[in-house]
């Protein structure tokens, strides 16, 4: 009985700690089905309260969604049925201006959650817009949100010693695109500005650890796709800012 007494308190313990994960709802924006009307599908992650993260988190999937069906300079759109409504129009203008020449639009937005844990929630997000042209444009990014201030962080903000983690990260980027540690980052057709590696624009956190996901273009051409680094996270663990992460 002594020996299953320890394990029954922390069993106890375990099953009485409140649950600190988000509350977060998918949901679901369509365009209008029509002939003249662009395809725009969008199911998304919303926190239903009202607390500065709810906030936060809202307020950054939504700006991301602006950001990307909205082409207007002066970006006056505000939500979300309004940046699909300014999809809509921007494809309705131009069909009026070339209506031999336009090919159908489509955008579409899927989110995830991709980590939590109860300094960090980590959202991710996939994108795909099209409006004419060779090919569409799929994109992905991480929104990280620091769950007792509300505040977003930038993925530089996730670590402790931006530089340091970039040496790390470099010498395993090198190992899984098979570059030569002695040559130049661009020595095998990579593109990184003034041939020196750089972090990528998105980083978040998934349950295997830190990724580093550069987008098509970032650092290479479309054919080679997104380019994708996953440090586990007992390697990446000492690069975090806060030893809950």
């Amino acid at each position: 009985m002594k020996s299953i007494l320890p394990i029954c308190i922390l069993l106890l313990i375990i099953s009485c700690t409140p649950d600190s994960s988000t509350e977060l709802k998918i949901r679901e924006y369509e365009g209008s089905v029509c002939g003249n009307c662009p395809k725009v599908r969008i199911s998304i992650p919303e926190a239903e309260d009202n607390t500065k993260l709810g906030k936060s988190v809202n307020r950054a999937v939504r700006e991301e969604i602006i950001e990307l069906l909205d082409f207007a300079e002066d970006k006056t759109v505000v939500d979300i049925p309004g940046a699909i409504e300014a999809f809509t129009m921007g494809f309705r203008n131009l069909q009026n201006e070339f209506p031999e020449e336009l090919t159908g639009w489509e955008a579409s937005v899927t989110g995830t959650k991709s980590y939590e844990d109860p300094s960090l929630l980590t959202l991710h997000m996939e994108t795909y817009i099209f409006t004419g042209g060779a090919h569409g444009y799929g994109a992905t990014r991480y929104l990280n949100f620091d769950k007792k201030t509300g505040a977003e962080l930038s993925g530089t903000e996730l670590l402790n010693d931006p530089e340091a983690f970039s040496e790390f990260a470099e010498k395993a980027f090198r190992k899984t695109y098979d570059i030569p540690e002695e040559a130049p980052i661009n020595s095998t057709g990579f593109m990184f500005a003034e041939n020196r590696f750089t972090l990528p624009e998105n980083i978040g956190l998934a349950a295997e650890g830190i990724v580093l996901h550069y987008n098509p273009y970032e650092v290479a051409s479309y054919a080679d796709g997104a380019l994708i680094l996953k440090i586990p996270m007992e390697q990446g663990l000492p690069f975090l800012n806060k030893p809950d992460y």
